[in-house]
């Protein structure tokens, strides 16, 4: 598949997971991708290395999104690499399950600070770095800005965040033919999400999600990628300002 031949790509927090997954996928479309990761540089490594193994093209490079410096520096490393970039996929999030009464400031400002400044910032910078042509940006929402889901006020809020900014650039950069659209994932198996406790064989809160998902199964990054090469590509250029539930029908 060759849909992405002559593209540059860059994903934020795709050292592992559903961002490790977009990688790949959009590598076996052809693009040349950046790989992004904040403190898991042997896992972003791992990612290129299978790109580069499979003939693909890849680097990886640091970055905390939610950092302005960093972020000037990462595309920096882009420009120098590569001139320019077509896709920017803002991958890079955190949760945390966290009663109301439970909640510290220093955990709001986290997940606020990469879920939602991150990709502001991510945002603001690829604009000097996309060319004439322009391009598409990909934001990794989730489902619970509109499931809404108990202890996790927070993370839903900076989502919805997300989808509102998806919403409002898609028409403030339609100009310059840079597309936005958001991909909100489910329930989906990846490190992050077993780590938590939250998926895995015979885990409580699998099994009801999955009665819950009318095509019966918890998702995988690769069902995530699948959707983002498409926004990534011709294929969809008439879509812009769409939040697209990748949930199984949750």
């Amino acid at each position: 598949m060759s849909k992405l031949r002559m593209k540059t790509a860059l994903v934020t927090g795709a050292s592992k997971g559903i961002g490790a997954g977009i990688a790949l996928e959009l590598a076996a479309a052809e693009a040349s991708v950046i790989v992004n990761y904040s403190s898991d540089q042997s896992g972003a490594e791992a990612v290129v290395r299978k790109i580069t193994d499979a003939g693909g093209r890849a680097m990886a490079i640091q970055g905390d999104v939610s950092n302005f410096a960093d972020v000037t520096h990462l595309f920096a490393r882009v420009a120098e690499e590569y001139g320019s970039i077509d896709i920017l996929v803002n991958n890079a999030g955190v949760y945390q399950a966290m009663p109301i009464f439970e909640m510290t400031e220093a955990e709001f400002h986290r997940e606020m600070n990469v879920n939602l400044l991150g990709p502001l910032l991510t945002i603001r910078e690829s604009l000097k770095h996309f060319g004439s042509e322009g391009g598409s940006i990909i934001n990794i929402g989730s489902a619970a800005s509109r499931s809404l889901p108990p202890t996790y006020s927070i993370y839903a809020a900076s989502k919805s965040g997300l989808d509102a900014i998806t919403g409002v650039l898609a028409k403030e950069l339609a100009s310059r033919r840079i597309r936005v659209n958001s991909v909100n994932p489910g329930a989906t198996l990846s490190e992050g999400t077993k780590e938590a406790g939250l998926y895995g064989v015979g885990s409580d809160v699998e099994k009801r999600l999955v009665s819950m998902t009318p095509l019966g199964r918890i998702g995988t990054p690769l069902d995530i990628a699948r959707v983002v090469v498409f926004l990534a590509s011709d294929d969809s250029g008439w879509l812009t300002g769409e939040v697209i539930h990748a949930t199984g029908g949750l």
